[in-house]
């Protein structure tokens, strides 16, 4: 498999991870592990923790692939919740710090740490949105459209009537930049 060239569509690309294609879980891994690493950097807050659940969170994806139903969403949706759920689990399960209370009302979880007398973002506000609005508005169409949207880059090309080289140039940057913003 070359790049993201031979990759027509998510169902080629999920496919050839149910076969086990090594060279599409690596192009899986390059293009959705700098988002997957920010969300998870937003809720443990700590880049060494975040690297490792990083580790954690592909193994699980490459075990648990047949658990993905393409009905249900996108695989990058699932592969976030896939995310979020282990850096929630290492909060709870974490004994650097512990935690005070849990406690819940009608929408949220709040994880309070007794030792910082702070509560853990709840991950499903963690954010995200707000730091993709500090992007250039370009960068931002395109992870909204990519990330947000479901596009692949070569459908955000044709939406936007981009060169698919642009689209790839674009995303990377935006992924950098976020990369950055998420560690501010």
């Amino acid at each position: 498999m070359k790049r993201q060239s031979s990759l027509v569509s998510e169902s080629v690309l999920i496919d050839k991870l149910a076969q086990r294609d090594q060279q599409a879980f690596q192009w899986l891994y390059d293009q959705y592990s700098p988002a997957l690493y920010g969300v998870v950097l937003r809720i443990v807050r700590d880049d060494e923790q975040a690297a490792d659940l990083l580790q954690d969170i592909f193994v699980k994806i490459w075990k648990n692939l047949d658990a993905y139903d393409a009905s249900k969403g996108r695989l990058f949706t699932w592969m976030l919740n896939v995310a979020r759920n282990t850096a929630i689990d290492s909060l709870r399960s974490r004994k650097t710090q512990p935690i005070a209370a849990i406690r819940t009302d009608e929408e949220n979880v709040h994880i309070v740490d007794r030792q910082h007398n702070t509560e853990q973002p709840n991950p499903d506000h963690i954010g995200i949105q707000e730091v993709v609005n500090q992007l250039r508005p370009d960068r931002k169409q395109l992870i909204d459209l990519v990330y947000f949207g479901g596009y692949t880059h070569e459908e955000a090309a044709e939406e936007l009537n981009l060169p698919l080289g642009t689209v790839k140039t674009r995303v990377r940057a935006a992924l950098q930049e976020l990369k950055q913003l998420f560690k501010s």
